[in-house]
C-alpha cells in the first residue's frame, strides 16, 4: 500500500530541482566541482512553507494564466546557482524530470486510468493557458471567448506529468510541469499545476471527471 506524501508539492519541487541540478552536474567537466555553499543563519534556517524551498533564496515570482496555478520555480543551493540560472536543458531534460517525478512517486493507480488522467490532464493545462479545446470543456471554461490566452502556443511546453489518488480511490490528481512564454515575453520553466478529477459511474462505465479549478 502506497502512503500518499503529506506535502505532494513540496515533494514534486524537491524532484525537480534534484532532476535539473543532476543534469547540469553532469555538463561539468571531470575535476572541476561546484564551490562549497558557505554556511549563514539564513541557509541554516528551515523553510516555513512548500512554496519556499530554501529561506537562503528567495523564489523566483512567475506570472500567472487565467487559471493555471504555476508554484514558484524551486531555488537552487546557492552552489548552483551558476549552473542552473539558465535552466538551459530545454526539451532534453524534460525526460529526466519525468523518470525523477515518477521514481519519487511511486504509481498507485491502474496503468489505464493514469493514462487517461496525464492525457485529460495535459489536455487541460494546453486549454487553460494556451486556449486551444477550451470548448471542449464548456462547463470549467464559460468564459473562454472573453478571455485571452495568458501564454504563447508557440513557446508552451508540458515538461513531465504524473496522476496519483488523492487521499481516495474514486479521487485523482495530476501533477503537470511545464514551460511558457507568457504575453509580455517572459518564459518560465519548471511551472506546475494540478487537476483534479473525481471518478464517477455512467452507464455503467467509470470516467474520470475533472473538477473546477478554486
Amino acid at each position: 500500500m502506497t502512503t500518499t506524501p503529506r506535502s505532494p508539492r513540496l515533494l514534486l519541487l524537491s524532484t525537480i530541482l534534484l532532476a535539473v541540478a543532476g543534469i547540469a552536474l553532469l555538463g561539468v567537466p571531470q575535476g572541476q566541482q561546484p564551490a562549497a555553499p558557505t554556511a549563514s543563519p539564513a541557509s541554516r534556517t528551515s523553510a516555513g512553507s512548500s512554496s519556499s524551498p530554501s529561506a537562503a533564496a528567495a523564489p523566483a515570482q512567475l506570472p500567472l494564466g487565467r487559471g493555471a496555478s504555476a508554484v514558484p520555480a524551486a531555488s537552487a543551493p546557492s552552489a548552483l546557482q551558476p549552473a542552473l540560472a539558465p535552466h538551459g536543458e530545454g526539451a532534453a531534460g524534460d525526460e529526466v524530470i519525468q523518470r525523477s517525478l515518477q521514481a519519487a512517486w511511486p504509481a498507485d493507480l491502474p496503468a489505464t486510468d493514469e493514462r487517461t488522467l496525464c492525457t485529460d490532464g495535459r489536455a487541460l493545462l494546453r486549454a487553460d493557458a494556451t486556449g486551444i479545446g477550451r470548448t471542449n470543456w464548456p462547463g470549467l471554461f464559460p468564459d473562454s471567448r472573453q478571455v485571452a490566452p495568458a501564454f504563447a502556443t508557440a513557446r508552451f511546453r508540458i515538461q513531465a506529468a504524473i496522476a496519483r489518488r488523492d487521499h481516495s480511490p474514486n479521487k485523482a490528481v495530476v501533477h503537470l510541469v511545464w514551460a511558457g512564454t507568457d504575453r509580455g515575453g517572459t518564459f518560465t520553466d519548471l511551472r506546475i499545476t494540478d487537476w483534479h478529477f473525481t471518478r464517477t459511474i455512467k452507464k455503467g462505465a467509470a470516467t474520470w471527471m475533472p473538477q473546477p479549478r478554486t
